[in-house]
């Protein structure tokens, strides 16, 4: 009798464990089609949800960095340089009573020295670097310092600069040498913000460094660092030593030629610039072609950035440009019709939106052309055909 309650108990128990797990999943499916009832729906032509990439998914850059990092070069300059052979040469009260060129104890010779990258550009020894790697002091050329490359096969070989432009600060060597390995040119126009790109160079004399980051930027300029500024933006690490050196996309494309850091400590800080290699590709035809860069002028037109006050006084609350501050008389822009007080708003039809850009539309524009500048005068719209002549070599 014992035994065959025992076993009533079990089947009522294993019954009831089982009537428990249906109503459970017939609960679960009416949470779950409550839940879809209840979403909101997504408006149609609204853009959907974006799918990141699952943990261990990002990209692999090895092949791309086996196929660009033989083609940047490491970059060495030395020259002999006569120093005072002064104890108070850095004393700046002495210099303040003597002056910095006193030869009072002599001068003895020493050695300046600039390291930096290049990248080889073409497979018959052209290679692209910064002008302030090779040129640091913005000598002549026929005083600049012996420079000196090694190839990523080790080979050390003298290069010969065959131009610098100081305007971008880039420079363009030549070295005696065939079937180099070579980065193909990239588009840097079609880059996006946050796209992922490399830096390759050679920072604190560490050869052929890698660092990886994305475009943080793009068209940057007024940032000051030189004369014709359209700087990429890039939060992959830049040192010293990466100047001249690769900034590649994920296909394997030079986009930029790494030139600058912003910091406050000497060394990496997240915020890193590049000239665009559109840029590079004009500078390095216009060197090989007449040693020099030649960029269009309108003649001597001193601009600044239009403020909303500023604006308002001349009668045009709503222009945004730049607005002619001053200019020479006999400047191409006073002859087609420019004068102080016009406030620039497009040139050839591109608007205008900060000084950086009128200077770059400016220079771009053909030499011997006749750019139509539209400004606006006394609050009217006035439309300027201003010839384009050349620009004079390091003005």
């Amino acid at each position: 009798m014992t035994a065959r309650r025992l076993i009533l108990a079990v089947l009522l128990l294993a019954c009831g464990f089982a009537v428990g797990l249906v109503i459970t999943a017939r609960l679960h499916e009416v949470d779950t089609v409550a839940a879809q009832d209840t979403a909101p729906a997504t408006p149609a032509g609204a853009p959907g949800p974006i799918a990141l990439p699952a943990a261990g998914t990002l990209p692999d850059f090895t092949r791309v960095a086996e196929r660009t990092v033989p083609a940047v070069i490491n970059i060495s300059s030395l020259q002999v340089v006569q120093r005072p052979d002064s104890p108070f040469a850095n004393d700046p009260f002495f210099r303040y009573f003597f002056g910095d060129g006193n030869d009072m104890f002599g001068t003895r010779r020493g050695v300046e020295s600039s390291l930096g990258s290049g990248v080889v550009v073409s497979e018959d020894g052209y290679i692209l670097t910064n002008n302030h790697v090779v040129a640091g002091g913005g000598r002549p050329l026929e005083q600049l310092p012996a420079v000196t490359v090694v190839l990523g096969d080790r080979r050390e070989l003298p290069a010969q600069i065959v131009g610098l432009d100081a305007a971008t600060d880039l420079a363009l060597l030549k070295v005696e040498a065939t079937g180099l390995p070579t980065i193909p040119w990239g588009d840097s126009s079609s880059l996006k913000v946050a796209e992922w790109v490399l830096a390759i160079g050679n920072p604190f004399q560490l050869n052929q460094s890698v660092s990886l980051g994305i475009v943080s930027a793009v068209g940057r300029s007024n940032v000051g660092i030189a004369a014709y500024e359209e700087w990429i933006q890039t939060d992959a690490a830049i040192n010293p030593g990466n100047s001249g050196g690769a900034l590649v996309n994920g296909q394997g494309e030079l986009v930029g030629i790494n030139t600058a850091i912003f910091s406050q400590s000497g060394g990496y800080q997240g915020i890193g610039f590049a000239v665009p290699s559109n840029l590079a590709r004009r500078v390095v035809d216009d060197l090989t072609r007449y040693g020099e860069v030649r960029r269009g002028s309108i003649g001597y037109v001193e601009v600044t950035p239009v403020t909303t006050q500023i604006a308002t006084e001349l009668g045009a609350p709503d222009a945004r440009g730049v607005l002619v501050a001053r200019m020479r008389r006999d400047s191409a822009a006073y002859e087609g019709g420019m004068r102080p007080g016009d406030i620039i708003v497009d040139v050839n039809g591109t608007p205008i939106e900060d000084v950086g850009r009128f200077s770059r539309l400016v220079q771009d524009a053909p030499i011997g052309s006749t750019a139509t500048v539209t400004v606006v005068r006394e609050g009217r719209r006035v439309q300027l055909q201003v010839p384009v002549e050349r620009r004079s070599p390091g003005a």
